[in-house]
């Protein structure tokens, strides 16, 4: 504590660079202290957004086969193939991003998967694409950053790490 009072003090002799600086610092350590929340709030946001739209599918499934068969374009696949992949990586791939269960991988088929379902559509209204950008943007941040600290994967890196 007596060496945060005497940073303070001569940060206030100092110049206001100096005080910038060591506000900035305070600042950049608060962030990094809820860089993890903040993950944990992306992952369960992008989760979200995807399990639902496969309960959705789930919900009427006679409807979702249709909706492939003449609404959607799905490149290499039949329709009914199509469906069935597309509503099986919106209910198992959420549930393993929320939790960080191989989150980088997991960030990765989903965001590979979100451009598939924004270019199969070509009715998608222009809100629907700024959806889809922001969604994978997310993915994105998760697969370049990681799940974070609030993540199995991180849990999991912390016990393999002590036990060698």
């Amino acid at each position: 504590m007596r060496s945060l009072y005497l940073r303070d003090s001569s940060a206030r002799s100092s110049g206001p660079v100096q005080r910038l600086a060591l506000w900035g610092g305070r600042f950049a350590r608060l962030a990094d202290w809820f860089a993890p929340a903040f993950d944990l709030a992306i992952r369960l946001y992008v989760a979200q957004v995807f399990i639902r739209s496969g309960l959705i599918k789930m919900q009427s499934w006679d409807s979702t086969l249709s909706l492939f068969a003449h609404e959607y374009a799905v490149p290499l696949l039949p329709p009914d193939i199509a469906a069935y992949l597309g509503t099986a990586a919106e209910l198992c791939l959420p549930p393993l991003l929320a939790l960080g269960i191989a989150g980088r991988f997991t960030a990765l088929a989903l965001f590979l998967f979100n451009i598939i379902a924004v270019t199969s559509y070509p009715d998608i209204s222009d809100a629907g694409v700024k959806d889809h950008v922001l969604w994978g943007a997310l993915l994105a941040v998760i697969f370049f950053h990681g799940p974070g600290k609030l993540s199995v994967d991180h849990l999991l890196s912390r016990f393999f790490t002590r036990r060698n």
